[in-house]
C-alpha cells in the first residue's frame, strides 16, 4: 500500500482566503511619505548625506533653495493640493515646485515670513513648512506599526488631486462627472469635482456619481460591507450646523452614488459606535472602510494637532487587535492625498488621472511579514485588488464584465505596474499577537 497522496498545494490565494476575513481600511488626510516617514530606516526617503538632506527645492522669496527640515510642531499650514498643484509640485519629474505652489496659492505665512504668529509654519531657513517632515518623536505609533508591521514606501495617492477624487478612487477606482447621474456611461473623468463637491456640503439628497462602485459588485455577491463615518454625520438636510463628530461629505461620497441608492444599502454607512460594538463582538463585515471625523482626521490648517489623529488611529487599532476576529484581519492604513508636502519620488503614470504624490502605506495584521518595507508600486487601486480576488472571485470593475458597465477609461486593477498586496503576508508563520499601544504616547 503506497503512502497517502499529500493534499493539494494551496496558492497564496487560497492561503489568504482561508486566513483574511476581515478587511479594514483607516484612511486619513493630507501628508505625503516622505512627511510622516522620510527619515524611516530602510526607506526610500528623503535623500540624505550624513544625516543631511541632499535635495533642494527653489523658493522664489528665499532666493535660494531650501531643504527639507525636521519640525517638532503639531500643526501644519500645509500646501494647495488640487490637480493643477500637482503638476505644479512635479515639476515634469523634478520634484522641486512644492515651494513656489505655495506662494503662489498664496497660503499667509508662505509669504509673510516676519510674522512672529508665523514662526511655527517655517523651517530653519524660512522655507514653508510643506516642506517639513516627523519622524517617530511626533508620530510613535505609526512608526511602531512601520516597524514591528509592514510599511509600504511605494503607495502612490491613486489621482494626482484631492481628497473627494481620492476617496471616490478608494470605492470604485474612477472619480468623474456625470451628465445624467441615472446613467453610467454618461461620467467623463473629472478631477476638479467642484459642483458635485458644493451639492455634497449642500448636503442635496440627489444622485450625483452614476458608474459602478465596489460595493454593487459586494452586494451583487452577498459580501458584507460597512463604511464608518463620525456619529455625528449628516449626509442630507435637515442637519445640525456644526456636528462635533461629523465627517466631511468629501470623505463620505458613498450617499452620493446611484448604486446605493439602487440597491437600498444606504444602511451599511455606519457611525463610528457602531464599528467599535462590532469589532468587540467580532460582527465587523468582510469589507470596512473606517474614515476620521473633524479634528481626528489629522488635516493641516483644521486647529487640530496630529496626535489626536493619531490617537484615533490606534484606537481603532486596537479595538481590532483586543476583538475575537483578530487572527482574520488584516489593516490597511493609508492618507488620501500628499496634502502639499514635499516628497521626492515622482508618480509613475497609469492613465490620464494618476497616479498622484506618495503617500503613506501601513499594513497591520497577525499575518504581517514583519519589518518589511514593501517597495511594489501600490495604489488604492490594489485594495479593491485584494477585495475582489478575496471576496469576489476577481471580478474587476470592467466595463466589459460588469452586470452594470460603465464608461471608465482603464480597468485600474489590472493596470501592469500595479503591485499585489498578498506579498505583504505570510500565512505559515506564527500569527503575530496584537500590539495595544497607548493612544496618547
Amino acid at each position: 500500500t503506497g503512502s497517502p497522496s499529500p493534499g493539494p498545494v494551496l496558492t497564496k490565494l487560497d492561503q489568504a482566503r482561508e486566513h483574511l476575513k476581515h478587511l479594514v481600511f483607516i484612511v486619513q488626510e493630507n501628508r505625503s511619505f516622505d512627511h510622516y516617514f522620510g527619515t524611516f530606516p530602510g526607506a526610500d526617503g528623503i535623500p540624505m548625506r550624513n544625516g543631511r538632506p541632499t535635495v533642494c527645492v527653489p523658493d522664489p522669496i528665499a532666493g535660494a533653495c531650501v531643504r527639507p527640515y525636521h519640525t517638532h510642531e503639531q500643526l501644519q499650514e500645509w500646501g494647495p493640493h488640487g490637480q493643477r498643484h500637482s503638476e505644479l509640485d512635479v515639476d515634469g519629474g523634478k520634484m522641486d515646485g512644492f515651494v513656489r505652489t505655495v506662494i503662489d496659492s498664496p497660503l499667509y505665512c508662505a509669504d509673510h515670513r516676519s510674522d512672529p504668529n508665523c514662526a511655527g509654519y517655517l523651517g530653519p531657513q524660512g522655507q514653508p513648512d510643506v516642506m517639513s517632515y516627523h519622524t517617530a518623536k511626533e508620530i510613535p505609533n505609526y512608526w511602531r506599526y512601520a516597524k514591528e508591521f509592514v510599511l509600504q514606501d511605494h503607495m502612490f495617492a491613486p489621482a494626482d488631486s484631492w481628497t473627494l477624487p481620492a476617496h471616490l478612487f478608494l470605492v470604485s477606482a474612477w472619480a468623474a462627472h456625470c451628465t445624467d447621474p441615472r446613467d453610467p456611461m454618461s461620467c467623463s473623468s473629472d478631477l476638479y469635482l467642484n459642483d458635485e463637491f458644493q451639492t455634497m456640503r449642500a448636503h442635496r439628497d440627489v444622485p450625483l456619481w452614476a458608474w459602478t462602485d465596489i460595493t454593487y459588485l459586494l452586494h451583487e455577491q452577498g459580501v458584507s460591507w460597512g463604511y464608518y463615518v463620525g456619529d455625528d454625520t449628516c449626509f442630507f438636510d435637515p442637519c445640525p450646523g456644526h456636528p462635533r463628530e461629523g465627517t466631511v461629505s468629501q470623505q463620505n461620497p458613498l450617499p452620493w452614488f446611484t448604486t446605493i441608492r439602487e440597491t437600498g444599502q444606504m444602511d451599511r454607512i455606519q457611525t463610528h459606535t457602531q464599528f467599535f460594538r462590532q469589532a468587540a463582538n467580532g460582527d465587523l463585515p468582510s469589507v470596512s472602510w473606517v474614515m476620521p471625523y473633524n479634528g481626528v482626521g489629522e488635516h493641516p490648517a483644521s486647529g487640530a494637532p496630529i496626535w489626536k489623529g493619531q490617537r484615533h488611529v490606534t484606537n481603532v487599532v486596537n479595538a481590532l487587535m483586543r476583538g475575537p476576529d483578530w487572527n482574520e484581519t488584516a489593516i490597511f492604513l493609508t492618507w488620501d492625498d500628499w496634502g502639499g508636502f514635499y516628497d521626492h519620488v515622482e508618480p509613475p503614470r497609469v492613465d490620464l488621472n494618476g497616479y498622484g504624490i506618495r503617500v503613506p502605506g501601513i499594513v497591520i495584521s497577525p499575518w504581517a511579514r514583519r519589518g518589511l518595507i514593501d517597495s511594489q508600486t501600490l495604489s488604492f487601486d490594489a485594495y479593491l485588488k485584494l477585495i475582489e480576488d478575496l471576496f469576489l472571485s476577481k471580478e474587476r470593475l470592467n466595463p466589459a464584465t460588469l452586470s452594470r458597465p460603465d464608461s471608465r477609461p482603464t480597468v485600474r486593477e489590472k493596470a501592469s505596474i500595479l503591485g499585489n498586496l498578498l506579498k505583504d503576508f505570510d500565512f505559515t508563520q506564527d500569527p503575530m499577537p496584537p500590539l495595544i499601544l497607548d493612544p496618547r504616547p
